[in-house]
């Protein structure tokens, strides 16, 4: 026996509520207006600095990367100064050259190009942090599957200091 599977998406075209929507102007889907502010992880702040500089890239070969958004809608940040410091193969969290900012684009998107991140106290983790005054400051500490990973995505969902 087939049983269809339905989501909010399906059923709205389903009753052909779809086209209505878009002549409302009501076009984000429904789950962006409850977008929830990410929390502090514990053990984010660990070798914290502030204002570490800005930089173009901190190494080679492992890309850092996200998106970082308003709670609520989910409009995209601009200018928004994220913090990245992580144990690299060049050094511990509390070397100074594992540690910079980036500034989000139009689209609220960063980018950051650094050394390979290494296993610290057994987990390959990096640390985030947003921390600029005009939101509430955020640490983040995500860990990562695999020492052998080279990428890591982390978003951002902020809500007004």
């Amino acid at each position: 026996m087939y049983a269809p599977y339905y989501n909010r998406r399906r059923f709205l075209i389903g009753a052909g509520l779809s086209s209505a929507l878009v002549a409302s102007g009501m076009t984000s889907p429904a789950l962006a207006q409850s977008l929830k502010p990410t929390q502090t992880m514990r053990g984010g702040s660990n070798n914290y600095r502030p204002n570490a500089p800005f930089v173009e890239k901190l190494g080679d070969g492992f890309h850092i990367s996200g998106k970082v958004r308003l709670a609520g809608q989910g409009q995209p940040i601009q200018n928004a100064r994220i913090q990245i410091w992580a144990a690299t193969t060049i050094g511990g969290e509390r070397e100074p050259l594992n540690h910079g900012s980036v500034l989000t684009q139009a689209d609220g998107t960063y980018h950051l190009e650094m050394h390979q991140i290494v296993p610290n106290f057994g987990q390959p983790h990096a640390h985030l942090a947003y921390d600029d005054g005009a939101f509430k400051t955020v640490f983040l500490r995500p860990v990562m599957p695999s020492a052998r990973d080279t990428t890591l995505n982390v978003d951002f969902v902020l809500t007004r200091a």
